[in-house]
């Protein structure tokens, strides 16, 4: 996907997100983030979204810290939450290809890399906003488009969990795969007591396999849903489940 795609994304998810957690009410709760209700949710997506316009608006080279969360509840919450998330989309789609600035994961570039980053972001987080609606999680229909899907299973394999902070690993190697089943897509992830490490294709006979829609699978390993389908050793489903909490 193109950046100018990503931010494109950006842009509709978080007004949809807004659109949502105004219907829901702030103190409605995450079913999705079991702990949170809805101001808890739109204070930290907010909060992200500003933290990554300074990386690209100020042009930081190095690490810095985000403002924290405001002090803020209702209609003011959200009216902050909306003007934030539109400079974060005005800074992006102004920003030139080459700015340079911080970023933490493999991209072509820090644009691209905040471009993305935030498109996915704030998609997870627009499906927490409607799991606040009501309804179980398993219940919400999902409207996240293949390509987005399988560039969000993407990143989340080989950016987050190539990384040594993951947390998904396994005394015996075993090998997890994951299956796109809309489109031609699948992922081996070898695990081991060292970092996973993850491949495009089936490179290698699984002991686990994870499987459904792009979109589904996309959010299941995000957490967020129930795993669409699993066949094979399920305690390697469970692993991911208990292990694979980015933070």
């Amino acid at each position: 996907m193109e950046t100018a795609q990503f931010i494109g994304t950006l842009d509709t998810e978080g007004q949809l997100l807004a659109t949502a957690a105004e219907e829901a009410g702030t103190d409605a709760k995450v079913p999705t983030c079991p702990g949170w209700q809805v101001r808890d949710l739109v204070r930290h997506t907010g909060m992200v979204h500003r933290w990554a316009t300074a990386f690209v608006a100020e042009r930081h080279t190095s690490y810095h810290p985000g403002e924290g969360l405001p002090d803020l509840d209702g209609t003011e919450l959200l009216t902050w939450f909306r003007e934030g998330h539109r400079r974060l989309v005005d800074t992006l789609a102004g920003a030139p290809a080459d700015v340079d600035c911080w970023s933490f994961l493999p991209a072509p570039s820090p644009l691209a890399f905040w471009a993305r980053r935030q498109a996915h972001e704030t998609t997870v987080h627009r499906y927490d906003a409607e799991s606040a609606l009501g309804g179980t999680p398993s219940a919400i229909t999902v409207d996240v488009a293949v390509d987005f899907a399988v560039d969000g299973i993407d990143e989340l394999l080989f950016g987050f969990h190539a990384r040594k902070k993951s947390a998904v690993r396994t005394e015996v190697p075993r090998v997890l795969r994951v299956r796109a089943e809309d489109i031609d897509a699948v992922w081996t992830v070898r695990l081991s007591t060292g970092t996973p490490v993850s491949e495009r294709g089936e490179v290698a006979d699984a002991d686990c396999e994870l499987a459904g829609p792009a979109g589904e699978l996309y959010l299941s390993l995000w957490n967020r849903r129930p795993f669409p389908g699993v066949t094979g050793d399920p305690s390697l489903a469970t692993l991911w489940r208990e292990k694979s909490a980015v933070t």
